[in-house]
């Protein structure tokens, strides 16, 4: 038949479902039925979706064809129920008298549960004439009823309870009708329920009552009958989740509101120790952020050990943070060290989520109300520069992160540690070493060691490197196999921040052979020039908040050039991308 291509998947279905009937009717010598035609109409539809009674009446004499089951394990039986045509479905019963009507499909459906969920409302009733059970459920173990509830259907749902349905009746997961009820809306099913005995104490699987459910999706309207019917306002499921706390992540205010009103205490925790308003700020909720704010008290907030800062800078709800802040919440509040040990970092801060979700306007948000940038054990700044986020870099140094901030956890070296995170973007190193980063420290070492003490200011860095024997100095970092490549641009580009200095014999290995080593000599071998000296002095005697700071640079008594000339403004290759028409001096 060249017209099966043309047809879809159903259609291809009932004409496979046909001709099985035909060819089990061929193989019966003692039944008498005329080959069918397959003409033009039964090619664009199937048997049973098209209604086609009396091709099927032809075929009832032969009630064994009605027992195969096609690749999903349907029968015909099966397919007949999730047809529209009541009478298709009766002649497909009156020829399957000797099949059980609790017959499943692969997926574990029966007929009932079939019809129910197709919303065909005289086939269920057909078939619970016929006798099928209201109560057998699906292989996910979701009754008859339930499934009518799910698709909000109020005259099936009547017409199985008058069968005898078991309303409390629940599936694998603890969940009853009137649990789908709550979540779906459905208030007349829900009083339909009610009035045949349903419970609205029943708990699923993760103990959640009606209430909860209804609080969870947002559905005002069946949660105030609940409430009205004595549902608990304050029930907490098993991680200790309040039905307040599900209606914040739900964001509905109308929700909110009545609960409140219904004597919803907001203070209730989870055991994770999260509030409703921890909730509503992480994912964004502003209106009902906005309410809790109001009941909320700061004492609970405090013993939970995280506050709503938190949690809206964690799920990037910038609106949300921004009201938490007109609100007065503290943008310095740290985590309680039980919650901080749960993350790898030991993050403490709001600020350090913002700066590691990589978000540069609650970054900036929480910088402006005066978050502290090195509260964290692994400091903000190394974060960002780790994950080359360069606007966050840059708001952070100004806004006085340390620069020469160490973190030795993963390798105590002389030099701050900023730089192994940068060795290969010079945009990165530029913006750090434009900040005031130490790029003398570089030069530090205990290779060579001369004890002249007439150069009374290597002498002094003597001393600090003999207090500093477990710690690694810059030019055997660099000397690192897999730095082998960048180890000649990365010295010449610290030469730029240096006046005078002697580079060590290891480091002077490393370098033989990189093709920098050359320019490198010529500097090294050459005096510096007096300007770039006096940058350097003006600069060590300028705080690095100063130098980082804007305003006060502007704010600075000197010529336009001579300030652009002591940030280093030749070299500030990322505001040159970012401010590509702003004229540069040098």
């Amino acid at each position: 038949m060249d017209d099966t291509n043309e047809m879809d998947e159903d259609q291809l279905i009932d004409y496979v479902i046909r001709l099985s009937i035909e060819d089990s009717c061929k193989e019966q010598p003692s039944t008498k039925i005329p080959r069918l035609k397959i003409n033009q109409k039964s090619e664009s539809a199937g048997l049973q979706s098209t209604g086609d009674t009396y091709t099927l009446q032809e075929l009832c004499g032969c009630s064994a064809a009605f027992g195969e089951v096609d690749s999903r394990g349907w029968l015909p039986l099966h397919r007949a129920s999730v047809q529209p045509v009541k009478e298709v479905l009766e002649l497909v019963l009156n020829a399957s008298y000797q099949l059980n009507l609790e017959e499943k499909t692969l997926e574990g459906e029966t007929v009932l549960t079939l019809a129910v969920q197709a919303g065909h409302v005289e086939n269920v009733k057909i078939l619970l004439e016929h006798g099928a059970s209201p109560h057998n459920t699906n292989d996910r173990n979701e009754s008859p009823l339930l499934l009518a509830v799910r698709i909000g259907c109020y005259e099936m749902a009547s017409m199985l309870i008058k069968n005898k349905a078991l309303v409390n009746q629940i599936c694998l997961k603890n969940w009853t009708a009137m649990h789908e009820a709550a979540k779906v809306g459905c208030t007349d099913i829900a009083v339909l329920l009610l009035r045949n005995g349903a419970m609205i104490t029943q708990l699923t699987g993760h103990g959640m009552t009606p209430v909860g459910i209804a609080a969870e999706f947002g559905q005002t309207d069946i949660l105030e009958l609940l409430i009205k019917k004595g549902g608990d306002v304050n029930a907490q499921a098993y991680n200790g989740e309040s039905v307040l706390y599900d209606a914040a992540g739900s964001g509905n205010p109308d929700c909110i509101d009545l609960l409140l009103q219904s004597g919803a205490n907001p203070d209730l925790s989870s055991v994770s120790k999260h509030l409703p308003i921890h909730r509503a700020a992480y994912l964004g909720h502003y209106v009902a952020l906005k309410l809790l704010i109001e009941v909320t008290s700061r004492q609970a907030i405090a013993a939970c050990g995280q506050s709503p800062v938190h949690s809206a800078a964690d799920g990037g709800q910038a609106e949300c943070l921004r009201l938490l802040i007109e609100h007065g919440f503290d943008v310095n509040f740290s985590l309680e060290k039980r919650i901080s040990e749960n993350y790898t970092d030991m993050r403490r801060t709001a600020l350090y989520f913002a700066v590691s979700n990589g978000d540069v306007t609650c970054t900036e948000m929480l910088l402006n109300a005066g978050a502290k940038p090195d509260i964290d054990p692994l400091r903000c700044l190394l974060v960002a520069v780790r994950a080359r986020r360069y606007e966050i870099v840059r708001l952070l140094l100004a806004n006085q992160a340390d620069v020469n901030c160490c973190f030795t956890a993963v390798s105590n070296t002389i030099f701050p540690t900023a730089l192994q995170y940068c060795l290969r973007d010079e945009m990165m190193m530029r913006l750090l070493l434009n900040s005031g980063y130490d790029a003398e420290s570089c030069f530090r070492c205990r290779h060579d060691r001369s004890f002249d003490m007439g150069r009374l200011w290597m002498g002094m860095h003597l001393y600090e490197i003999d207090n500093q024997k477990d710690k690694i100095p810059f030019c055997d970092f660099i000397g690192l196999s897999w730095l082998n490549d960048t180890a000649g641009k990365v010295v010449k580009i610290l030469l730029d921040y240096v006046g005078h200095v002697t580079i060590c014999s290891s480091l002077k290995m490393t370098l033989e052979k990189k093709r920098e080593r050359a320019e490198i000599c010529d500097i090294l071998g050459s005096p510096r020039s007096l300007k770039h000296l006096c940058r350097l002095v003006i600069r060590r005697q300028i705080t690095l908040r100063q130098l980082c700071d804007a305003n006060i640079m502007n704010s600075l008594p000197f010529p336009h050039r001579l300030k652009n000339y002591l940030v280093y403004k030749e070299y500030d290759l990322y505001g040159k991308i970012t401010s590509p028409n702003v004229q540069q001096i040098f």
